[in-house]
């Protein structure tokens, strides 16, 4: 977001205004070898298809590959690409001090409206010479994807620049997120409590907490990242987009009796408003919004 060529803004006031550490918007992290980005591949692929799938699990499913990885390696690059094995763990009070976390609002609830309940999350996504950090937030009546949006780091302002675009077309009436740092930030959080939005978390580990992302997040990778494999960022934002609009305009879902999310998503809105003597019609698709 930072402009160097604008002349009346110097870049200083940019970060400042951005609330980035100007240190931040020159570093260059060192890239990742090579063998340690086939490795983050690998971890990737079996992750989407084992969530549940720890450190030592992971370690002798790579060394079954034929990879020669100790757990330390292992745990480190799951720590960079954000991934955690999803199951109930011990000690699930302990909390950090600094965020607060709320309680699960979800179980046992029925789920019959469209912005009844939306949610959100973070996967990683792979390049060929590095790997970005995809956000989404979905409805979860008719699994339509609201907005989305990717990012180099695992920096929170990605996910509330997603959130605040999804809130231009409605207002759900419970939000849920997991428990990580860039979802339970009082400056995500306040954009939420700013509109009266009940807030929801996962329990720590509970990956069946926000299923439908989950769900989400293998279709993307099955169906678009791993047949296209992208060279760099560019690619990836112009393939996902082609993909979000395909999945919410064109793809039948089982689950919605082979309507698409757009149909159910447009149709249940209409009818609401049209009781309320409002006119209303599709959004305009706005991939990579």
């Amino acid at each position: 977001m930072v402009e160097p060529s604008q002349t009346r803004i110097s870049v200083q006031r940019q970060c400042q205004l951005l609330d980035l550490p100007r240190s931040s918007y020159y570093y260059e992290a060192a890239p990742e070898s090579a063998e340690n980005l086939e490795l983050m591949r690998r971890i990737d692929e079996l992750y989407t298809e084992a969530p549940f799938f720890g450190s030592r699990r992971m370690v002798q499913s790579l060394r079954g590959l034929g990879y020669e990885v100790n757990r330390k390696r292992v745990q480190r690059l799951m720590e960079l690409m954000g991934l955690e094995a999803q199951y109930p763990k011990p000690n699930l009070s302990r909390r950090n001090p600094d965020h607060v976390v709320y309680p699960y609002l979800l179980r046992g609830v029925l789920i019959e409206r469209v912005n009844q309940v939306w949610s959100t999350d973070i996967t990683y996504i792979r390049l060929r010479g590095g790997f970005l950090y995809l956000t989404a937030v979905i409805d979860w009546y008719s699994r339509f994807v609201l907005s989305w949006d990717l990012s180099s780091s695992m920096e929170g302002s990605f996910c509330r620049d997603a959130l605040r675009r999804a809130l231009r077309r409605a207002t759900p009436e419970i939000f849920n997120t997991d428990q990580g740092p860039q979802f339970t930030s009082e400056r995500f959080l306040g954009i939420l409590k700013k509109r009266g939005i009940a807030i929801s978390m996962d329990g720590k580990g509970r990956c069946l907490d926000n299923v439908f992302v989950e769900r989400l997040w293998r279709s993307v990778k099955h169906e678009e990242v791993y047949r296209k494999d992208y060279t760099d960022a560019a690619e990836s934002r112009a393939g996902l987009g082609r993909y979000f609009d395909f999945y919410n305009h064109r793809r039948p879902h089982q689950s919605l009796e082979y309507r698409t999310p757009a149909e159910v998503y447009g149709v249940q809105r209409k009818q609401k408003e049209e009781e309320a003597s409002f006119e209303w019609g599709l959004c305009p698709q706005t991939p990579g919004i």
